[in-house]
């Protein structure tokens, strides 16, 4: 099915943490939205794959995307044979997505970065008609990417005012990860209030930045092309 947007995470969590708003937005504007998690999470501390995918579906119900798939590329281990080029790429062509959504290339978790390298590499090669993939090369318009860990200056931030409690719904989709209520669950740094206070306060110091209650921050190579200098658009005054 081919979609406006496509957003691939690291995690199944990993959407939500950094752009489950705009996937939200997106949605509430009418736009096809897809999300692929690229690992199902085996290696983290609490929850099994099926939680963990389970949880995701519930997520991707509460944001409105039309459909999440998972490739299931070895977590911890994300890009480290030729076939995870292949299998992203592949992906790519038969979504055709006008935009693509990845992590940004500069996190404290080595899965983030290698899928930022993966996701960059596999946007650039589906567009190659000689690159050995499944399909018909597609060539997106550009990469968006979005913070999960850590933050940066952003190019451009996304209103997400109205879609914020959506987000903090599909956040508490993922209760093996933000809650420690499973018995025998470890304590992680996901599961303590500080990390989505992390979210939250980072999500707030974006809005608040442009004005805005709520806003979540993406990094883009090239520069945003503006048709002119006003910030909105403008009536001008007749000679």
């Amino acid at each position: 099915m081919a979609v406006d947007l496509l957003a691939f995470g690291p995690h199944p969590d990993d959407l939500e943490i950094g752009l489950g708003g705009t996937i939200a937005r997106h949605v509430d504007l009418g736009t096809s939205v897809g999300l692929c998690d690229m690992t199902a999470g085996e290696m983290g501390s609490n929850g099994t794959v099926e939680q963990r995918l389970a949880e995701a579906e519930a997520a991707r119900a509460v944001l409105g995307a039309a459909w999440r798939e998972n490739l299931r590329l070895p977590d911890r281990a994300i890009g480290s044979r030729p076939d995870h080029l292949v299998a992203v790429a592949s992906f790519i062509r038969r979504h055709r997505p006008r935009v693509v959504a990845a992590p940004y290339w500069s996190d404290r978790h080595p899965d983030h970065v290698a899928a930022s390298a993966l996701v960059t590499e596999a946007v650039f090669n589906a567009g190659l008609r000689r690159f050995k993939a499944e399909g018909d090369a597609w060539k997106a318009a550009w990469i968006c990417y979005y913070f999960i860990n850590d933050s940066d200056k952003p190019s451009f931030v996304v209103d997400v005012s109205e879609q914020y409690d959506t987000k903090r719904r599909a956040l508490d989709c993922h209760k093996t990860q933000f809650t420690q209520t499973a018995p025998g669950s470890a304590a992680t740094r996901l599961n303590t209030p500080l990390f989505r206070q992390l979210i939250e306060s980072r999500d707030a110091q974006f809005g608040a930045l442009a004005g805005l209650t709520w806003a979540e921050g993406f990094v883009v190579r090239e520069p945003v092309v503006r048709p002119m200098l006003f910030r909105e658009p403008p009536v001008f005054r007749q000679p």
